[in-house]
């Protein structure tokens, strides 16, 4: 199972493809959005004049259309991922990843259901009740056996999810935390808020409207007055 997981990693790192080179215009744009993302969630440590100065001028940007890359498709239906390279080749990206997941599995519990097929392989040294007997005991056809006693396959499930810490020994906590998102079915694409499929201008309207609906306040207000009043007491 270590062995596996190694591999698999290295494998994912090969299959990886490089980073992209990105034009001016797409990193304006995408630093247009997280200039409101982040002027939402640390308004508290502003000053109310500075806050709304900073809200108008990010709500005028964003309704102008300032941060669009191609201000005249604004309104625009968004592009079919299927015709763009870069979506096409991000969902190979993707699809190589849990490829790279799957298989391995498939062979492992393929050769554990054909060779040990209701072998059981171990005890565990404390005390289990009776829910854990279809956890641990699959593929083993019996009523009356302590829950303690693990079939194979059930041990191959538990060193699956329960390798994370000897990864994080082996290829440091990034690699590992990158395995964890392939077994979780999870990738970066869908953490991308300019992915495939995505319209910028409606991404930059509904940030104005949730800049608007803010209602301000500053953790810095009446400071003065609150140290002073912890010093007295």
């Amino acid at each position: 199972m270590i062995l596996t997981g190694v591999l698999r990693h290295y494998a994912s790192v090969l299959m990886a493809a490089g980073p992209k080179k990105v034009d001016a215009k797409t990193m304006k744009e995408q630093r247009g959005l997280f200039r409101g993302v982040n002027l939402r969630n640390n308004y508290h440590v502003l000053s109310g004049p500075s806050f709304r100065a900073r809200r108008d001028n990010i709500t005028t940007a964003y309704e102008t259309g300032a941060y669009l890359k191609e201000p005249t498709g604004s309104g625009q239906p968004a592009p079919n991922p299927m015709t763009d390279p870069n979506a096409m080749e991000g969902m190979m990206g993707a699809m190589k990843n849990n490829m790279a997941m799957i298989i391995p599995n498939t062979l492992i519990m393929s050769w554990i259901n054909a060779f040990f097929s209701g072998y059981v392989i171990m005890k565990l040294p404390f005390p289990l009740t009776i829910k854990f007997k279809s956890m641990l005991q699959a593929g083993v056809m019996t009523k009356d056996m302590d829950p303690r006693w693990m079939s194979s396959i059930s041990w191959y499930f538990l060193c699956m999810f329960g390798l994370q810490s000897v990864f994080n020994f082996l290829l440091g906590r990034d690699a590992a935390s990158q395995m964890t998102q392939q077994m979780s079915g999870m990738n970066q694409q869908n953490a991308n808020p300019f992915g495939p499929g995505q319209d910028p201008n409606k991404q930059f309207t509904a940030e104005a409207e949730n800049l608007a609906v803010i209602e301000h306040y500053s953790v810095l207000d009446d400071v003065e007055d609150r140290l002073l009043a912890g010093i007295n007491n």
